[in-house]
């Protein structure tokens, strides 16, 4: 399977996912023009995406889903998350319940899975994408709860967000109420908290690791990174033998 992170972070988020000759997107959170434009510099034509899916509705996620009309891409979001879904054309809505999955039948075969997060939205979801290998895509939630970690389990990709460093939200300029929602169970995850995660679910079987949606006022990549490395380390697994870790 073949990842091209398009946009990460609070100014939008959009990741293609290909396997074989289908492409999925999940999120896209940045205008379509640019969308557009990065999916062709990753080799990948508008009019290939099979499907996109939406993490929630914040506008980092989903600001160029008007792309969709434009080539009649069928949208996958949950009940809650639609009520603030503005701009995608009725018959391109596909509401994705909980406790189902979805099959895409191509060659090869990928079948998508949902669960849900901790964010304040209406009713966030992760996604783990299965063909030849196996993609969870954890973005924006304040924690990580056992049914997210057994569904990550056995990965061979995982994408999952390294928002912030606590330390930094600290002394960074934020309203009071600003910082408190970023920490919160239902706000982002911090570099240890992604640390913790990770150290649960790398076996040291070669996974690639991606890191995402850093906070440019309150992370810094050299410490996410570190972070994370500290944390596998003392599980026995060295950065660039035992796992890929990339930090974007």
């Amino acid at each position: 399977m073949k990842i091209d992170i398009l946009a990460s972070g609070s100014g939008g988020n959009c990741i293609a996912v290909r396997s074989g000759s289908t492409v999925i997107l999940v999120d896209a959170g940045i205008p379509k023009t640019k969308i557009e434009k990065r999916l062709l510099e990753a080799g990948i034509r508008p009019d290939e995406i099979a499907c996109i899916f939406v993490t929630h509705a914040h506008i980092d996620h989903v600001k160029g889903l008007p792309l969709a009309n434009k080539y009649r891409i069928p949208v996958y979001a949950s009940e809650g998350e639609w009520k603030d879904i503005k701009g995608v054309d009725e018959d391109l809505h596909r509401t994705l319940r909980p406790y189902t999955e979805l099959e895409i039948l191509d060659e090869p075969r990928i079948t998508v899975r949902w669960f849900r997060t901790h964010h304040d939205s209406y009713d966030s979801l992760m996604f783990t994408i299965e063909a030849e290998q196996k993609v969870s895509i954890c973005l924006d939630t304040g924690r990580v709860d056992r049914d997210m970690l057994k569904a990550m389990e056995g990965s061979d990709i995982y994408i999952i967000e390294a928002n912030h460093d606590p330390e930094l939200v600290a002394v960074s300029e934020y309203p009071d109420s600003v910082k408190a929602r970023v920490l919160s169970d239902l706000g982002h995850l911090s570099n240890q908290q992604t640390a913790a995660a990770l150290a649960q679910l790398v076996q040291g079987r070669g996974e690639r690791v991606y890191l995402t949606h850093l906070s440019k006022s309150n992370n810094i990549p050299e410490l996410a990174q570190a972070t994370v490395e500290a944390a596998l380390r003392r599980r026995g697994y060295t950065n660039g033998k035992d796992y890929f870790l990339e930090v974007v």
